[in-house]
């Protein structure tokens, strides 16, 4: 395990220390609060404390802070596939992105109603450089994707990410949790960064790519909100990607995503995971064509199963100007929405309108380019 110290999560030894730590820390202390709000305090570090495992601190802690998360922010939390896969079996899980926090955390508690083994997640770097937020990250077992090095360090990194995704779902009977791509999505267009899969197989070796692939038990993972709680603050970077800008974060970005991800409402919540699947093996394919079919197949897995919202459909009519989906959706959620446009987005600047609304338009214009493939 030494050589995987720089990236792990901790180990159950190191758990209690960990906890000690953290609830005298005052935003964790806040987290604790939040999660027992009718307890007192001395009563909520006793429960803490009491955790002597990741397991026992997801399941005593963690699991009930996501639960109120739901209760209090979203109108339920809805899922369909799951119970298609086997309690006694690690699966690599792949979806689209999101929440900074909040889809690894709904994947797991979705994994613990269902018996299911729970995932170890890879976190970027940049999200965890607050020593708090890294304590609680290791505390919920993330493991660290290094960003921003120089080429041959992210070669290097990358290859030991790899060789920790297959240690874990091999030799620890771990199920593991990764993006489709760096990063959130941020104008909903969920598609697979080939670069995603091909840091996974360089593990591989000298093996059959295909098979070691198909011995990672891949699942797609669909996560859909019908209102997306952090569109607000991902308008900005759309609107510098489309006037070809570098885009700079603000010093507490990625911070404030995380609170408001969490604390937002996001009215109706559906994930969706597919059956684990199998790459055939074709003869004289490059590793490139390989991947690029894995990237396929991922891709249609997670924009066919993506459930559609009333607000993507508002969306869809609204971004062209039709009323082709209007028996998806009631006056009231047109209403509805157009009231959080108005409240997000100035509506006289047409580029902000127009970010705003492929954000939750672009799943339905997704699934419309499936049915027109599989129709050719």
């Amino acid at each position: 395990m030494n050589r995987y110290d720089d990236i792990r999560f901790f180990n159950d030894a190191e758990v209690q220390i960990a906890l000690k730590s953290a609830v005298r820390h005052p935003m964790i202390k806040s987290l604790f609060k939040y999660t027992f709000k009718d307890m007192d305090y001395e009563e909520v570090k006793e429960i803490v404390l009491s955790c002597k495992s990741i397991n026992d601190f997801q399941r005593d802690v963690i699991s009930k802070t996501v639960e109120r998360v739901l209760d209090e922010s979203s109108a339920g939390l809805t899922t369909s596939g799951f119970v298609d896969l086997d309690p006694n079996v690690s699966y690599l899980y792949i979806s689209n992105h999101r929440d900074i926090v909040l889809d690894t955390s709904l994947i797991n508690v979705i994994l613990f109603r269902k018996n299911l083994i729970r995932t170890a997640s890879a976190i970027g770097d940049n999200l965890v450089r607050r020593p708090f937020v890294n304590a609680l990250s290791r505390l919920t077992r993330n493991f660290i994707v290094k960003r921003g090095a120089s080429p041959r360090e992210i070669l290097m990194s990358s290859k030991k990410l790899s060789e920790y995704i297959n240690f874990l779902i091999h030799k620890e009977n771990r199920s593991v949790w990764v993006a489709q791509r760096q990063g959130r999505t941020k104008d909903g267009n969920d598609v697979t960064e080939q670069g995603v899969l091909k840091m996974i197989a360089l593990a591989a070796g000298k093996n059959g790519l295909e098979e070691y692939l198909n011995n990672l038990r891949i699942v797609p993972v669909s996560i859909s909100y019908e209102y997306d709680p952090t569109d607000i603050l991902k308008v900005p970077e759309l609107l510098a990607k489309q006037a070809d800008e570098e885009y700079i974060k603000s010093e507490n970005e990625d911070f404030n995503s995380i609170l408001k991800g969490a604390l937002g409402q996001k009215k109706h919540i559906h994930i969706h995971a597919a059956q684990p699947f199998k790459v055939d093996q074709l003869q004289e394919q490059s590793t490139n064509q390989v991947l690029q079919r894995v990237v396929q197949h991922l891709d249609r897995e997670i924009q066919s199963n993506y459930k559609l919202w009333p607000t993507n459909y508002v969306a869809h009519d609204m971004l062209t100007n039709s009323s082709k989906y209007e028996s998806h959706y009631t006056t009231h959620d047109r209403l509805q929405f157009e009231r959080r446009l108005r409240l997000r987005v100035n509506v006289d600047d047409l580029k902000s309108v127009e970010s705003f609304l492929n954000m939750y338009a672009r799943p339905v214009l997704n699934k419309e380019k499936l049915v027109v493939t599989d129709e050719a």
